[in-house]
Protein backbone atom coordinates (compact mmCIF):
# COMPACT_ATOMS: atom_id res chain seq x y z
CA UNK A 1 0.00 0.00 0.00
CA UNK A 2 2.84 2.36 0.79
CA UNK A 3 4.40 1.71 -2.63
CA UNK A 4 1.14 2.56 -4.41
CA UNK A 5 0.87 5.80 -2.42
CA UNK A 6 4.42 6.78 -3.37
CA UNK A 7 3.74 6.00 -7.05
CA UNK A 8 0.62 8.18 -7.05
CA UNK A 9 2.48 11.05 -5.39
CA UNK A 10 5.35 10.70 -7.84
CA UNK A 11 2.96 10.75 -10.81
CA UNK A 12 1.11 13.82 -9.52
CA UNK A 13 4.30 15.76 -8.87
CA UNK A 14 5.53 15.01 -12.43
CA UNK A 15 2.29 16.40 -13.90
CA UNK A 16 2.56 19.57 -11.81
CA UNK A 17 6.06 20.25 -13.17
CA UNK A 18 4.85 20.09 -16.78
CA UNK A 19 1.94 22.49 -16.37
CA UNK A 20 4.02 25.59 -17.03
CA UNK A 21 3.83 29.10 -15.71
CA UNK A 22 0.21 30.16 -16.22
CA UNK A 23 0.58 33.65 -14.67
CA UNK A 24 3.58 34.23 -16.94
CA UNK A 25 1.52 33.39 -20.02
CA UNK A 26 -1.27 35.68 -18.86
CA UNK A 27 1.20 38.53 -18.34
CA UNK A 28 2.80 37.90 -21.75
CA UNK A 29 -0.62 37.99 -23.44
CA UNK A 30 -1.65 41.19 -21.69
CA UNK A 31 1.65 42.90 -22.45
CA UNK A 32 1.36 41.91 -26.12
CA UNK A 33 -2.17 43.27 -26.32
CA UNK A 34 -1.11 46.57 -24.73
CA UNK A 35 1.83 46.84 -27.14
CA UNK A 36 -0.38 46.25 -30.18
CA UNK A 37 -2.95 48.77 -28.93
CA UNK A 38 -0.24 51.36 -28.33
CA UNK A 39 1.27 50.87 -31.78
CA UNK A 40 -2.17 51.11 -33.34
CA UNK A 41 -2.84 54.43 -31.60
CA UNK A 42 0.44 55.84 -32.87
CA UNK A 43 0.20 54.45 -36.41
CA UNK A 44 -3.55 54.91 -36.98
CA UNK A 45 -3.37 58.25 -38.84
CA UNK A 46 -0.68 56.95 -41.20
CA UNK A 47 -2.59 53.70 -41.81
CA UNK A 48 -5.81 55.59 -42.49
CA UNK A 49 -3.97 57.82 -44.96
CA UNK A 50 -2.52 54.81 -46.77
CA UNK A 51 -5.93 53.17 -46.92
CA UNK A 52 -7.65 56.28 -48.26
CA UNK A 53 -4.92 56.74 -50.86
CA UNK A 54 -5.30 53.15 -52.02
CA UNK A 55 -9.10 53.47 -52.23
CA UNK A 56 -8.79 56.72 -54.17
CA UNK A 57 -6.38 55.13 -56.66
CA UNK A 58 -8.66 52.15 -57.21
CA UNK A 59 -11.75 54.38 -57.52
CA UNK A 60 -9.98 56.72 -59.93
CA UNK A 61 -10.64 59.84 -57.86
Amino acid sequence: MLTLSNAVRSRLSDEDRDRGDVPGWVMLTLMSAVLVAGLLLIARPALEGLFQDAINRVSGL
